[in-house]
């Protein structure tokens, strides 16, 4: 993790996300002023669950996977996380912990805002609070769905349910699939790396996806959506 200083020439000054178009030209300077710009290193840890969290995240450049953790060695991948989103909402009328983790897939650069300005903001500008809180609602909406298949899919079908998710997800227009491992596949799809790779080899052989190094190509969605809906 790195803090960019506004004299450095990667330092990014303007909040751009639609959301904040809602705000008033005071409120964009509170926030401004509260704000402190950090790069954090492809692998490197955004917020960590069960940690003190005084802060929430705005990313204003790169892909972050949102993850829950269980003991020393596992975890469940979650979504991800792109320029323009918000990493952290939950600790703001939550506890003063983040409730899961987040990591970086690429160099990632982000604002640090004080959680008590957003708080302040979001109770004087009931248009952005509506509009944070729809995203927020629909944030939930994706990981109910997300626990239900986890819970009654089988192991073809919660594959087949990542890599559609994570096919719809580019960034810059370029897939994403390049940025993950075949363990960050697995954990989305809540299974293990091994048991993983299997079913991906046998997706090959079933024509469904290809196979390229690090890359994944589906070249039969309608298919893979069948498995899917049969779980």
């Amino acid at each position: 993790m790195k803090i960019i200083s506004d004299t450095e020439a990667i330092f990014h000054c303007d909040i751009t996300a639609p959301c904040f178009a809602y705000l008033a030209e005071n409120e964009v300077e509170f926030i401004k002023k509260s704000k402190t710009m950090v790069v954090f290193r492809k692998g490197e840890n955004l917020c960590k669950q069960g940690a003190f969290a005084s802060y929430i995240l705005f990313i204003v450049d790169g892909v972050v996977k949102q993850y829950i953790e269980a003991g020393v060695s596992k975890s469940h991948n979650l979504r991800i996380y792109k320029t323009g989103e918000f990493v952290g909402l939950s600790a703001i009328y939550n506890e003063n912990r983040f409730n899961y983790s987040a990591s970086a897939l690429t160099d990632t650069k982000v604002y640090l805002i004080e959680k008590e300005i957003m708080l302040h903001v979001l109770e004087s500008n009931a248009l952005f609070a509506t509009k944070i809180m729809k995203n927020y609602c629909r944030q939930n909406n994706f990981l109910f769905t997300a626990l239900q298949n986890i819970i009654y899919k089988q192991m073809n079908g919660r594959m087949a349910d990542a890599l559609l998710y994570l096919d719809e997800e580019t960034y810059n227009g370029i897939s994403i699939f390049p940025l993950l491992s075949r363990r960050d596949i697995a954990e989305f799809a809540g299974t293990s790396t091994e048991s993983a790779v299997k079913i991906l080899k046998s997706f090959e052989r079933d024509e469904i996806i290809r196979l390229e190094e690090k890359g994944i190509q589906i070249i039969n969605k309608e298919k893979l959506e069948d498995i899917s809906r049969k779980g």
